[in-house]
């Protein structure tokens, strides 16, 4: 066995502990040591073209793979859960879709008993500083809401393929705003996304934060290193047992123990660590640490449904999926980073709210120009190739909540979980709303030209009840796993939003998407890269950025739809 002793050890490779990695380190007196589990993301084109995205999506090599508990709402449906199993974690398979929330999320967070310091004016300057943004002219987009000289590259899409265009048109016919950016001044709306995505290349948190810092002499990172237990002297964490590749027991001390591993993984080793729920974990044989009950409780996730169109002109990206296409493809990727592989295509989309109930939306689309599956599949009954467009739509904001548990003591084994999908009244009919807004908006006049007919769910599906018993047996996790290990000061709080310390115990932070205490409106890439970022002062003791004080969109009291002082406020608006 090992046994070098690091001042910080990072559990997990991922979103926040390359973030981490990088900042921490930046004090050549502190060591740091990061344990991953999966493999290196270096040299692989499967990671870094961003149209290979649905190949280490059920990839062992790259995929935790994870499926839930048989759902009682969703037909008894086991909902399978990619999460990346490589250095830059999630963020070296997930769609690149970079949105960062809702201003109105960090009020809500900040809300919650002790979480004053997450709101809005506090998170934006951790947002500004992770990022640069570079839009389609090649200008730095940096103004009052976004950063321009961050570690974190971002591209904003160019949606000049004709169906984003349609799209864009129809939401405006249909009664919505486009919104200039929906990571600035107003998310709600409808334009270009905002892509972790460089020069054809994906912009994983590893190639961000990771790889620029790796020659650092007091950073040492390990992959294919699975941490199987926290080591605890009393209720002070002072170490990690791993395997290394799989079978060589290893075992290092920490000064702290900081878990990254997410929504799922962080959680499961808090529990085999013997902290967590003694009702839960007694019945195994864990030996307890420390009485906490709110570990693996309060999960939540974004539920979607691919809403899918037959398309009258051959404009959609279909072509590249034909075999004889493929190799030229991939040549000029490998040889210039661009052509159909430089992109995820998902380059447009946007937010709206279904009901006047909800004060920001509670809607999120994502349109892609091709009608096909993550698998590869196509609609039932349709030609694979077939000419096609799509939105992924689902509510933000479901009031489900469900858990994250282990069923045995032995780490290699999958924790169990269950989400609890559809199982709330208000779930149910803001899901019907969702399919009724995005039918509205994708029958609008300025489809007609393309418009051959939904494929899925088809016109068979058209009262509340048939459009709920489609969802029961078609719909996906969008993969926002959250809120597992939730900062807070309430009874099912884990974590000190102070110091992202686990209550109760010392030496022992959690730095990922479980902290939340409410998941975010929109994919949660950006939102647990900004926690990472606000962590590492906490951890570091350095003093905060301080709060920003910028105006943002809010629907229910009257600002106007533009920043102030903009001309366009004076127009006539829909």
């Amino acid at each position: 066995m090992g046994a070098d002793r690091y001042d910080v050890v990072i559990v997990g490779g991922g979103s926040a502990g390359c973030a981490l990695a990088n900042r921490l380190s930046a004090d050549p007196g502190t060591s740091v040591l990061v344990l991953e589990a999966g493999r290196t993301d270096r040299f692989d084109p499967l990671i870094h073209a961003p149209a290979a995205l649905p190949f280490p999506i059920g990839n062992p090599l790259y995929d935790w793979k994870y499926e839930s508990e048989p759902e009682p709402a969703m037909d008894g449906r086991r909902i399978y859960h990619a999460r990346g199993k490589v250095l830059g974690g999630s963020s070296s398979i997930n769609g690149m879709i970079f949105q960062r929330g809702n201003p109105m999320d960090y009020e809500r967070w900040a809300g919650e008993p002790g979480m004053e310091s997450w709101d809005y004016r506090h998170c934006l300057p951790y947002f500004k500083r992770m990022e640069s943004l570079i839009l389609p002219d090649g200008q730095v987009g940096a103004d009052a809401w976004r950063g321009g000289s961050g570690p974190l590259k971002l591209e904003r899409s160019p949606a000049t393929n004709p169906l984003f265009s349609a799209f864009f048109e129809a939401a405006q016919q249909a009664g919505y705003r486009l919104t200039d950016d929906v990571n600035g001044y107003r998310q709600e709306g409808f334009g270009r996304f905002d892509r972790n995505i460089v020069k054809g290349v994906r912009m994983s948190a590893a190639r961000a934060y990771l790889h620029p810092v790796m020659k650092r002499k007091n950073l040492t990172v390990e992959t294919f290193a699975h941490a199987t237990r926290i080591r605890f002297e009393g209720r002070r964490a002072v170490g990690v047992d791993y395997l290394r590749a799989g079978r060589r027991h290893e075992q290092v001390r920490a000064g702290e123990v900081i878990l990254c591993g997410g929504a799922i993984n962080s959680p499961q080793l808090l529990q085999l660590s013997g902290v967590g729920n003694p009702e839960h974990l007694r019945p195994l044989g864990v030996e307890m640490v420390h009485d906490l009950p709110g570990v693996g409780e309060n999960l939540q996730d974004h539920l979607e449904v691919y809403i899918q169109y037959s398309s009258l002109q051959p404009v959609s990206i279909v072509e590249g999926l034909k075999w004889r296409n493929r190799p030229l493809i991939g040549l000029e990727w490998l040889l210039k980073r661009t052509g159909t592989a430089a992109s995820n295509h998902f380059e447009g989309g946007g937010f709206c709210r279904s009901n006047e109930d909800v004060d920001w939306p509670n809607l999120m689309f994502h349109f892609l120009p091709i009608a096909i599956r993550y698998d590869g599949s196509a609609p039932a009954g349709q030609d694979k190739y077939a000419h096609g467009y799509q939105v992924h739509i689902g509510p933000m904001y479901a009031d489900t909540r469900g858990w994250v548990r282990i069923s045995s003591t032995d780490p290699r084994q999958k924790p169990k979980m269950l989400f609890n999908y559809l199982s709330t009244h208000n779930d149910r009919r803001e899901w019907v709303e969702a399919v009724r807004v995005a039918r509205d908006i994708l029958n609008q006049p300025a489809f007609a030209p393309f418009n051959g007919g939904e494929l899925s769910p088809g016109p068979v599906v058209g009262t509340d009840e048939e459009i709920l018993d489609w969802v029961r047996k078609d719909a996906e996790t969008a993969l926002h796993p959250s809120c597992t290990a939730k900062m807070g000061t309430d009874d099912l709080s884990v974590t000190d939003p102070t110091s992202m310390r686990v209550h109760g115990t010392e030496g022992l932070r959690v730095v990922d998407a479980s902290v939340f205490p409410f998941v975010t409106n929109g994919n949660i890439y950006a939102p647990v890269m900004m926690v990472a970022e606000k962590a590492a002062d906490l951890i570091a003791g350095n003093t905060p950025l301080p709060a920003a004080d910028v105006p943002y969109y809010r629907h229910r009291d009257g600002t106007p739809p533009y920043p102030p002082g903009d001309s366009r406020n004076d127009e006539e608006q829909p």
